[in-house]
C-alpha cells in the first residue's frame, strides 16, 4: 500500500489509537472514495466542538458498539469530517488540528491557513 500524506505534504501519522479512529479503523485519517464525509481531519475534541457535531445530528458522544466506536470525551483525538470542521470553524467551536496527522485531501474543503490557527501544540 502506498503512504498518505497529510496537509504539510508529509507522510501521514496516526492520530489515536486509543480510541481507535479513522474511517478504516487503522487509527489513521485515511480516505478513499467511499468516504463521501472525507473523515480526514485530525482532532482533539472540545465539548463545544462534540456540541455542535451533535446539534447537527452527529452524536459523537453516545458510545455504538455495533460501528465500534465507543463515544468521545473531550480531549480524545478522533478524525472528523472536513466540512463539520470547516462550520464549527466558521462559527467558533472548532478543535484543536493535528496537521501531521490530518489526510492531504482535507484541503479539497478546509484551507490550510484555518487548519493552522487551530494547530495543536506539541
Amino acid at each position: 500500500m502506498l503512504p498518505s500524506f497529510n496537509v504539510l505534504g508529509t507522510e501521514l501519522e496516526t492520530c489515536s489509537i486509543d480510541p481507535l479512529t479513522g474511517w478504516f479503523r487503522d487509527g489513521c485519517c485515511n480516505t478513499d472514495r467511499n468516504d463521501r464525509s472525507l473523515h480526514t481531519v485530525c482532532c482533539v475534541v472540545t465539548r463545544d466542538f462534540l456540541d455542535f457535531a451533535l446539534s447537527r445530528g452527529n452524536d459523537l458522544i453516545t458510545p455504538a458498539p455495533q460501528y465500534n466506536f465507543p463515544g468521545l470525551t473531550p480531549g480524545d483525538r478522533w478524525c472528523v469530517c472536513a466540512q463539520t470542521w470547516q462550520d464549527a470553524y466558521h462559527l467558533g467551536v472548532a478543535c484543536p488540528v493535528v496537521l501531521e496527522a490530518t489526510h492531504e485531501e482535507t484541503l479539497q474543503i478546509v484551507s490550510l491557513e484555518f487548519l493552522q490557527e487551530n494547530v495543536v501544540h506539541k
